[in-house]
């Protein structure tokens, strides 16, 4: 597939020729590249995921550069998603990459997902937008690893896979998970978790914009770690034949 792929080299020694061929032969989609999602593409990138589509709408905000991988004190209001293209780009010339410069609305994730990837990162960080997306890719029965919050703890250490159904302390996993019984759905979700206690006064309430109502403050290292654990479900079970 790759006219290059000596890049890979250090990959193929690891884990082999026939499964890094499962890697570059495989479709991931990541929606949402905040502090989570934008590492969880670009580790799966240097996997040597051959195709990738990338979904998010904002831009970049000061706010952003404690913890997003895209952001820098140089590009303030420039697309997230553009710019994690070039950066992906840069990292394989040889990717596949879509782009998909859109926020996450409810009405348009059916159409997201008629491609129908082999996998899907799950990195939005809005309740009603990340439900609709999830309980869409269940029904269609879609391989999906969703984060959740990333925001009120420290420690990385801590961090789990699990199902949806056995998460706890953690209070946006609460949301989803009671949202996702609402509608039918009690397990079969893969997520990657923290059941570290959240330092609850870091909670900051907002207009509720983007289906936002409050954020959790957040610390450089743990997004990208949630961004590490779920790149690495990916690459694990795509490395499974089916």
């Amino acid at each position: 597939m790759f006219s290059d792929s000596s890049w890979l080299s250090r990959t193929e020694l690891l884990v082999g020729k026939a499964k890094l061929e499962l890697l570059m032969n495989a479709h991931v989609m990541v929606v949402g590249m905040g502090g989570v999602g934008s590492y969880a593409a670009e580790f799966l990138c240097r996997s040597g995921i051959g195709k990738m589509t990338i979904v998010d709408g904002d831009v970049v905000d000061p706010t952003n550069r404690n913890r997003q991988l895209p952001a820098l004190a140089t590009n303030h209001g420039q697309s997230k998603v553009l710019l994690m293209q070039e950066r992906l780009l840069a990292i394989n010339p040889q990717l596949n990459v879509n782009a998909v410069r859109e926020f996450i609305m409810p009405e348009k994730v059916e159409d997201l997902l008629m491609s129908e990837p082999d996998y899907v990162v799950d990195a939005i960080d809005s309740i009603t937008p990340k439900l609709t997306f999830i309980t869409a890719a269940f029904r269609k029965k879609l391989r999906i690893v969703s984060s959740m919050g990333a925001g009120a703890k420290l420690d990385p250490t801590k961090l789990q896979v699990t199902d949806i159904s056995k998460t706890y302390n953690c209070p946006f996993a609460q949301q989803i998970r009671k949202k996702l019984k609402d509608a039918g759905i009690r397990s079969g979700i893969k997520v990657v978790f923290s059941p570290e206690e959240p330092v609850k006064d870091s909670l900051m309430l907002t207009d509720g914009s983007n289906f936002k109502k409050s954020f959790y403050g957040t610390i450089s290292y743990l997004p990208a770690t949630f961004g590490a654990v779920a790149a690495s479900v990916v690459i694990r079970d795509l490395m499974e034949k089916k």
